[in-house]
């Protein structure tokens, strides 16, 4: 195969690879970004529903804070919106509906006070835990030698309390608590700016999206990088250091370079072979960094009905099907969609369940939220992200006990000449399409430093 040369080949066409792409040709260099998927975006996606307008099945939220992509999201010219957050929420809990005003569900105040006492002493604790080096913390052995659900049950005193806090870790890492070490879930509080700010809407993490879908962000920052830069369905097989020059084997073409920038997920990095190997401490990070497991559902409607009837669309519950609910309609409110998330066990379990089947399990939890209309959307559009081959899960990679501690060292410090960016290698908003942005720059600005 020809093999074409240029200053930097960036593996991965996210919002990592493009924020770093983007910096790069700004800075004069020559780039090719490449990528496995026959679209750009990564974990964001837009899917068409017709009449021009789309429906997000990957990341779509932006918030407070997170300055970097929406700053550049503003440089190409794509707007936010506010998430519907008008009027009650619902929680369907221990076999019983109710609807609330603001943060708090209006439950037994003993449940409430345990909650918000383990919480206040998460919160505490998570600012404790350097955003540079979490390992370096000082009970940090101590914190990563236990899972999260360990430190729930420990830290709580009802049922029901452990049972809300553990709705909250499932929404924001799709995983169960026992999936996760005491320390990740510290880091990632922190990186967000507390556990409070990634779960909420209004001020939170889930406070606004985009007009047009988080993809257009991506779509607009490949179309000024030219076709000729991004080559898509061109998933890296190899990368080889020889010297002062590295070359990139894809299915679709090969190019030397002087520095390589991987910005896909630990895991999915492993697997590519590299030649010479990865030094042990990385290759055995990469063998720990599993996915979250999580599908996405979006039930489409005529009208978003459950507005007129004094509700956000946004509900949570203990039972089968989705556990979290937004409302994911379009700006104008036309169809009304409501979005239910799969995650964790329940995400594994339906993921090997039949699609009709599947379907009805959220149907049917949508209907405990919003009655008997629920049940009737004229379109139903699911995305299991646990079966993308090039993503291996989301929203994130999950770093269980042991991991931080031993091998976080490895995740941001470059192999010689090659570099890694990705959102799970942010330090703020670790996780997100800010961190995955905020990720990019700071690994083009390391490649810029090397090349002089």
């Amino acid at each position: 195969m020809a093999v074409a040369e240029v200053d930097v080949v960036v593996v991965g066409a996210g919002f990592a690879g493009l924020a770093a792409s983007r910096d790069l040709v700004a800075a004069g260099r020559s780039v090719i970004v490449v990528e496995a998927r026959d679209r750009v975006g990564g974990r964001v996606r837009n899917q068409a529903i017709g009449d021009g307008k789309v429906v997000e099945v990957g990341g779509q939220w932006v918030g407070p804070t997170q300055d970097k992509v929406l700053a550049l999201a503003e440089d190409v010219g794509v707007e936010t919106f506010p998430t519907y957050d008008a009027g009650r929420r619902v929680l369907h809990f221990g076999g019983r509906r109710g609807t609330y005003k603001g943060t708090i569900p209006r439950i037994n105040p003993l449940v409430i006070a345990d909650v918000g006492r383990a919480q206040a002493r998460l919160e505490s604790l998570a600012k404790k835990v350097p955003l540079e080096a979490p390992w370096t913390a000082a009970r940090a052995e101590a914190w990563d030698a236990v899972t999260f659900e360990t430190w729930l049950r420990r830290n709580t005193l009802t049922g029901a309390g452990r049972m809300l806090l553990a709705l909250g870790v499932e929404a924001v890492f799709a995983c169960e608590p026992g999936d996760v070490s005491l320390l990740h879930v510290l880091f990632y509080a922190h990186s967000a700016g507390s556990f409070q700010m990634a779960i909420d809407t209004g001020g939170g993490a889930q406070q606004d999206r985009f007009v047009g879908g988080s993809q257009l962000v991506c779509d607009k920052l490949a179309d000024a990088l030219g076709s000729d830069a991004v080559r898509l369905e061109a998933p890296v097989r190899r990368i080889r250091v020889l010297a002062d020059r590295v070359t990139v084997e894809s299915d679709n073409g090969a190019w030397t370079c002087r520095r390589v920038i991987v910005s896909l997920p630990p895991l999915l990095a492993g697997r590519i072979d590299y030649d010479p190997q990865l030094p042990p401490w990385r290759n055995q990070l990469t063998q720990r960094t599993p996915m979250g497991s999580v599908i996405k559902c979006n039930a489409i409607y005529d009208e978003p009905f459950w507005r007129s009837e004094g509700l956000s669309g946004q509900a949570t519950g203990d039972g089968e099907g989705a556990r979290v609910v937004f409302d994911n309609s379009p700006p104008d409110g036309t169809p009304g969609i409501l979005l239910g998330f799969l995650e964790g066990d329940e995400a594994r379990r339906l993921g090997r369940a039949r699609p009709e089947e599947r379907r009805k399990a959220v149907l049917d939890s949508f209907v405990r939220y919003f009655g008997p209309r629920a049940g009737h959307p004229v379109d139903f559009v699911e995305l299991d992200w646990q079966a993308e081959q090039w993503s291996g899960g989301c929203y994130g990679t999950l770093f269980g006990p042991n991991v931080w501690t031993r091998y976080g060292s490895a995740l941001r410090e470059p192999v010689g000449p090659v570099h890694w960016a990705g959102t799970e290698t942010a330090t703020v908003w670790s996780g997100y399409m800010d961190g995955a942005v905020s990720s990019g720059q700071r690994a083009a600005a390391e490649v810029l430093a090397a090349l002089g």
